[in-house]
């Protein structure tokens, strides 16, 4: 074979491959479309089957670890269920009654919470303001009522809101009896589930289909079990400590500063925002207990950062906080409440594929010319 005949064949095969990956792109673009216009137009009713879904998820390994300790699948996924409803039933009567009531008050209270703050920030010495800060007092005073009235209403619209939509958003009778269900079955089958996908996947692909699908794994079960681990943890640690400091409502600030640590810094923030409004106006001028709310604050930020994130999320997940929040409020915007369930795990998908994409762009001629890879044929 002569030199020209082998850049024929050489130019052949190239237009071969674009060609393939020609199609493969328009193939997942159409099952993108598909899966964004699925998620569009079921939204109102998918909520239970994605909590299913991620709750199964969420328990796989504890299955896993049971059937290798002697019990079958199906005895596995049975004990899981009972112990989970158990849990969820105890919490349900005994701390869901206790957040509505400390919900239902917070609000009620609110509007007096902001006026004696209000108080209390205009109280400070004008002289004091003007001569060490150097600003003026009633132009800062003004701002700062400003502020408070603006985010008291934010705080009082947005409880308001959960309060009466709650039952909107989650549909009580299919989030607690289709849930379990979905999960169940899913948790049953969720080995050949995944050993069916396996088999459609094209076998020349296969290797690389499966480290991306092990590299998505990885960063979804670090980020929904690592940190949805550390968010429980944090939140039973900010109510358990509020409250033996005697803040007011110390369970309901506790747990939502929690719950919303899943994006970094953002909770813990809130939250002691949130417990040090409520410190002042009640327990001021005896400044050590806001000194021991905020103290609480800081430990649990301690122990997040150097105890909890290194051992149950570690630096696997690649999801930067910027990243995280967009994901969350896109999806949010698109598929209201389903979106924020599915917004992590998408976000860390994405995250992989782009990863992976830009690896294979950058070993790429398209990266590093055509001069690179002839000089290195030559070689």
């Amino acid at each position: 074979m002569n030199k020209q005949e082998a850049e024929l064949q050489k130019k052949a095969v190239e237009v071969v491959v674009a060609s393939a990956f020609r199609r493969q792109v328009i193939f997942w673009l159409v099952a993108a479309a598909v899966l964004i216009g699925f998620l569009y137009l079921f939204s109102a009713i998918l909520l239970p089957f994605f909590a299913g879904m991620i709750l199964a998820y969420f328990l796989d390994p504890v299955a896993d670890w049971l059937e290798r300790r002697g019990l079958s699948r199906m005895a596995a996924t049975v004990l899981i269920l009972i112990m989970f409803l158990i849990a969820l039933v105890i919490g349900l009567m005994l701390i869901i009654p206790v957040l509505a009531s400390q919900l239902a008050d917070f609000i009620g209270r609110l509007p007096d919470y902001m006026s004696r703050l209000q108080a209390l920030v205009t109280g400070v010495d004008a002289e004091w303001l003007s001569q060490r800060l150097g600003v003026d007092p009633a132009s800062l005073r003004d701002g700062l009522n400003s502020l408070l009235t603006q985010a008291g209403g934010f705080i009082s619209g947005l409880f308001s809101s959960i309060l009466s939509s709650g039952k909107t958003l989650i549909d009580i009778a299919g989030l607690f009896v289709i849930t379990p269900v979905v999960a169940f079955y899913m948790l049953l089958d969720w080995d050949k589930m995944v050993a069916r996908v396996d088999s459609w996947v094209p076998r020349d692909h296969l290797g690389t289909v499966r480290q991306i699908a092990l590299d998505i794994d990885r960063a979804v079960a670090g980020f929904v079990r690592g940190q949805g681990t550390v968010c429980i943890i944090l939140g039973v640690f900010y109510a358990i400590g509020l409250t033996a400091v005697g803040l007011n409502f110390g369970l309901l600030i506790g747990l939502f500063a929690g719950l919303v640590s899943f994006i970094p810094y953002v909770g813990s923030l809130l939250g002691l925002v949130l417990s040090i409004g409520v410190a002042l106006v009640q327990f001021w001028p005896e400044w050590h207990w806001v000194a021991a709310v905020a103290a609480i604050f800081f430990a649990g930020q301690f122990v997040e950062g150097n105890i909890l994130q290194p051992n149950l999320v570690g630096k696997s997940v690649g999801l930067h906080p910027v990243w995280l929040m967009f994901a969350l409020f896109a999806f949010g915007a698109l598929f209201g409440f389903v979106g924020l369930l599915v917004a992590v795990p998408a976000a860390a998908a994405v995250g992989v594929l782009v990863r992976f994409g830009l690896s294979r762009y950058l070993a790429s001629p398209l990266y590093r010319g055509h001069a690179v890879d002839e000089e290195s044929a030559s070689k």
